[in-house]
């Protein structure tokens, strides 16, 4: 595999020495940088591409989740936050966080989420983007976890995306380009620029007019293929 790239992120330069202490110590790792900042860190991802980030969940003026945003969930490296508060691990979850620390940790938690790290840098290095198997919504004051798989189709509302589900339905603040590159795509297709089908669930395909076509879900759910995603078709003769 080659030894593991890792960048270090947290404002106190005593838990930057020990992350630091604690990965060189591992033969497989090696550590490209430190940053102090949320804006160094950016930086850094983005010139250095490490393969796993320890990541600072608190600092000022741009913490993890801030890092995270600015560089895209699709295009993070494998992250685990750190943090001394233990309120966050739902939202670090929804981040899609590897593993979330809580200070003080000990050095056998840390091997523990290091190792997790590297068996998944393992499995996805040189090959397309983590995959989401499940997806966490919040709705009517309570947090719903979704199989990625249970997913009929997925469309775009603004800068939200709805899943339909069987007969619920979960609004997802995200968008469907970065969803579309997170989802399994030997089970999901992009038909629209607003639409994404799960191809287990399609029934028929017939045509409409100046290109487009209308896919019937098994549910009798009608929508879309427009004809920018013509090309998609194929897609459906090989199921």
């Amino acid at each position: 595999m080659g030894r593991l790239r890792a960048l270090v992120v947290d404002d106190e330069p005593l838990a930057r020495e020990r992350l630091r202490d604690l990965l060189v110590a591992d033969a497989e790792v090696e550590v490209v940088g430190l940053c102090a900042d949320g804006v160094e860190a950016v930086a850094a991802i983005r010139s250095l591409a490490p393969d796993l980030v320890f990541l600072d969940v608190q600092m000022p003026e741009s913490g993890g989740f801030d890092v995270v945003a600015e560089v895209g969930v699709e295009r993070m490296p494998v992250f685990v936050f750190v943090t001394a508060y233990d309120d966050y691990a739902l939202r670090a979850f929804e981040a899609h966080a590897l593993d979330y620390l809580l200070k003080p940790f000990d050095e056998a938690r840390f091997r523990g989420a290091l190792a997790r790290a590297k068996a998944h840098v393992r499995a996805t290095r040189g090959s397309r983007p983590r995959l989401l198997d499940r997806l966490i919504v919040k709705t009517g004051g309570r947090y719903v976890f979704v199989k990625a798989e249970e997913i009929d189709w997925v469309e775009a509302q603004g800068n939200y995306v709805r899943l339909h589900v069987g007969e619920a339905s979960y609004l997802l603040r995200d968008s469907i380009g970065k969803l579309e590159v997170r989802l399994d795509p030997d089970r999901f297709l992009r038909i629209h620029r607003s639409t994404i089908v799960n191809l287990d669930r399609v029934r028929e395909i017939t045509p409409l007019f100046h290109g487009e076509y209308a896919v019937v879900l098994a549910d009798g759910t009608r929508l879309t293929l427009s004809r920018g995603y013509r090309d998609r078709l194929s897609r459906f003769e090989s199921r």
